[in-house]
């Protein structure tokens, strides 16, 4: 599988209903390179695994596909929200690897 690494700034924002959740939407047109190189590899829910990196802090998760927004989702993890200070509503800018 090709590797490839988007740098993206994107604001994080509490997911409604869900205590805590905080995301951060990957834009449209990255969104849809990224489903286009890489949706054959999808996982369950349409997720994908990446390799982040905020700051100085870099961890792996997966990103989601979100249909309401036609763009992936980033889970924004709160220990790392706390070791970079990003707090809701904060526009940051981060790299995922693919």
């Amino acid at each position: 599988m090709a590797r490839d690494t988007y740098t993206i700034r994107s604001k994080a924002w509490l997911y409604p209903g869900m205590a805590g959740w905080h995301f951060m939407n990957i834009d449209k047109k990255k969104s849809e390179d990224i489903k286009k190189r890489f949706g054959r590899n999808a996982r369950g829910f349409g997720s994908l695994p990446v390799l982040v990196t905020l700051g100085k802090t870099s961890w792996n998760t997966s990103i989601f596909p979100d249909k309401q927004s036609g763009t992936y989702l980033l889970p924004l993890k709160a220990g790392v929200r706390k070791k970079e200070g990003v707090r809701n509503g904060d526009t940051v800018s981060f790299t995922i690897t693919l």
